[in-house]
């Protein structure tokens, strides 16, 4: 089994359901070890006038190798009815195989760990809230050490538990 984290995040059509229905399709891929609390966050980078992120994160145990699993994950975005044309645009459903084990991999199709993940407070408050003392398989910086260096988020407002309660 492999250890694998997952951001999650939405700001199109119904969030927060669709974000409920991606944590339920992620259980049929291996266990669900952990789930953060839900963040309401401004978007980053894209078109202006975007609506809020919701986001979230899941820790998953998975026999799955990395690239069958993100597989998995694009799947699991189209049947939400994500549409891949611009880069940052507002989403249905946003997926991101942020680590896997301790894989590393630095391809067009597979960039492990998320290039950009230890960057972004949207991404660091959720994995958190999983386990701080997550560390980059790289840098060997932790999740805690990364949200010290980024100060605080504006953007990132807390943590909503229980959103999995219908």
């Amino acid at each position: 089994m492999h250890d694998a984290f997952i951001a999650l995040g939405a700001n199109l059509g119904e969030p927060l359901p669709t974000l409920r229905r991606a944590v339920e399709a992620l259980g049929t891929l291996g266990e669900i070890a952990g789930v953060s609390r839900l963040y309401r966050t401004a978007p980053v980078g894209g078109p202006g006038g975007q609506p809020d992120y919701l986001n979230a994160a899941v820790h998953l145990r998975t026999p799955l190798d990395a690239r069958a699993l993100l597989a998995a994950l694009h799947s699991i975005e189209a049947a939400a009815g994500r549409t891949r044309t611009e880069r940052w645009e507002a989403r249905t459903l946003d997926l991101d195989l942020i680590l896997h084990g301790s894989a590393v991999s630095d391809d067009e199709t597979l960039a492990l760990p998320h290039p950009r993940a230890w960057d972004r407070a949207f991404v660091l408050a959720p994995l958190h809230d999983l386990n701080p003392d997550l560390r980059h398989p790289v840098t060997g910086e932790s999740v805690r050490e990364a949200l010290t260096r980024l100060g605080p988020a504006a953007d990132v407002q807390p943590g909503l538990t229980g959103w999995l309660d219908a």
